[in-house]
Parts: structure tokens; C-alpha cells; sequence
């Protein structure tokens, strides 16, 4: 099986790299063979590898930038995902695409289901919710999935950052009021596979939009205190922590307050579960080791 991975140093294509081995034969297009804001050779890249599945593993993921390049934003997160569904439909194979939590507003009490209509708040979430539409339109083999909160060893994300600075600081303000699911690009990869696996054995479940985080949730600053543990417990120096409202911490970006995805559906459909978020944390942190 010949697998085509759109991104080569993200967080999720880093992962799916190390995951899928032994699946087939890995094609990994980082930005310098496929600028995904380039229609035309998008659609070459694809017919010339002539791959058996398309992951798009690659985004525009910076949530304040886009606020000030929508236009950027959409290209990569709108109209490329919308090509390789097209591609994707006319070589007859399927599509599997990550989007956000960010697709929804965060106004909801409880966890968002597949059902829940979105309302994204910012550009971003806009320009990722356009993405799915354009992919459901084009119709075909497709998996969307929905995470939230992503972190891995690689790049730049909360867990590296709060390694550094809770060392670098004394004290540390952070939002409290945010709450969803810390999610591990490995959990994302593992599951990427198994769900590859089940098509491929034959037990495929309904192709469409799935929600797929860690299980349980916490806040920005309960993640913040998981990881200024693991750095006490290895004797490191942490910085105090103060729980603050996200309005005393204003960004270009409106977050949702609630960012919690229901993952059941993804389990009754293809029998894929997540771990919790606590556990999937331990086994990052212990691969950095």
C-alpha cells in the first residue's frame, strides 16, 4: 500500500511517520514538494505518486496568525482539502483529514457531538470548518477527525513551552476557564493506524466526521500542573502556578471555553478508543526520556 502524507515536521505527520511503519510504503510531502496554497500542483503531486490513501496531516495552525492572513488560512485549510478529496474520489481511495475543536463556538455544557452544529469564533476554526464542508461535498471515502488540544515532542506546542518556562520562572499565570482534552499526536497516530487497519481487514465503519481527543478533560491550567508534576517528580524546578479567566489573558483569537469533543461515536463505528489524557501523557513524557 502506497500512503501519501501531506506535511513532513508537524506534530501529527511526525507521529504518523514513526506509527504507520510496516503499513506500506510512506510518501511524505513536506512544504518544499507541496505547497498546499498551490491548486495546480496539488492535483500533480497526487496523480504522480497514485497513492492507495491520502492523510492530510498538514495545516494552517496558527490560530492568532490567521486572523490577520485569512486568505492564507483558507488556501491550506479551505480549498487543499477540498483538491485532495477530489483526487482522492477520482483514484477511488480514501481521504483521512484532522480537523478542530475550534469549529465550535464553546457555548455548549456539555461535550460536542458530531451532531452539534458548528459556529467557529475565529478565522481559523472558519477557515478548518470549510475544509470538512468542502471534502462532505466532494462526497466519496472520507474520515474527518476532530481533535483538540494537540501536543507531542515535536514543534512548537503547550507541553514544550511549559517545560521551558516552568523551569525559566518563579510564577506562572495561566487560563483556567478553558476546558477540554489535552490530545497526544502519538494517541492521534495510533489511532490514525487502527482505523487504517479496520478498513484494510475489511471492517471499515461509516466513512465521515469523527470526534477523536483523549478521554477526560482539564483545563489549560490543570495541563499546566500535570506537567509542572512530572517535572517535580523528576526533581526539576517549577515554577508556582495561579489559575487566571481567559479575559485577563486576551489573544488576537477568541478560544471556545468549552472545547470537549464526544469521542463515542468513533468507538461504536470502527472500535477505536483513546486513552485518557493523563496516561497519554506519562508515555509522551516517557519517550522524551
Amino acid at each position: 500500500m502506497r500512503i501519501l502524507i501531506t506535511g513532513q515536521h508537524g506534530q501529527v505527520s511526525q507521529e504518523l511517520q514513526q506509527r504507520l511503519h510496516g503499513l506500506g510504503e510512506l510518501i511524505v510531502l513536506g512544504r518544499d514538494q507541496l505547497d498546499l496554497a498551490n491548486a495546480p500542483l496539488i492535483r500533480e503531486q497526487v496523480r504522480a505518486h497514485c497513492p492507495d490513501l491520502i492523510i492530510n496531516a498538514a495545516a494552517h495552525t496558527a490560530v492568532d496568525l490567521a486572523e490577520s492572513e485569512p486568505d492564507a488560512a483558507f488556501a491550506i485549510n479551505a480549498i487543499a482539502p477540498g483538491i485532495l478529496a477530489e483526487e482522492a474520489k477520482a483514484l477511488g481511495i480514501p481521504l483521512i483529514h484532522y480537523s478542530t475543536d475550534y469549529v465550535f463556538d464553546g457555548s455548549k455544557t456539555a461535550p460536542y457531538t458530531e451532531n452539534d452544529t458548528p459556529a467557529p469564533l475565529g478565522i481559523y476554526g472558519q477557515s478548518k470548518l470549510a475544509g470538512e464542508q468542502a471534502i462532505a461535498a466532494v462526497g466519496g471515502q472520507y474520515l474527518i477527525l476532530r481533535t483538540s488540544w494537540v501536543y507531542s515532542s515535536h514543534g512548537k506546542n503547550f507541553l514544550l513551552t511549559m517545560q521551558r518556562l516552568l523551569q525559566e520562572k518563579p510564577q506562572m499565570r495561566i487560563v483556567g476557564d478553558q476546558i477540554g482534552a489535552p490530545t497526544w499526536a502519538g494517541t492521534i497516530a495510533n489511532s490514525t493506524r487502527a482505523l487504517i487497519e479496520r478498513w484494510q481487514a475489511g471492517n471499515a465503519g461509516d466513512w465521515g466526521v469523527y470526534h477523536l481527543t483523549a478521554q477526560g478533560e482539564t483545563s489549560w491550567f490543570g495541563f499546566a500542573e500535570a506537567i509542572g508534576d512530572a517535572l517535580r517528580d523528576a526533581g526539576k524546578p517549577c515554577a508556582e502556578l495561579e489559575a487566571i479567566p481567559s479575559s485577563a489573558y486576551p489573544t488576537p483569537a477568541k478560544r471556545p471555553l468549552n472545547s470537549r469533543l464526544d469521542c463515542s461515536r468513533l468507538q461504536q463505528q470502527w472500535q477505536v478508543s483513546q486513552p485518557q489524557w493523563q496516561d497519554a501523557l506519562h508515555e509522551c513524557l516517557a519517550e522524551q526520556h
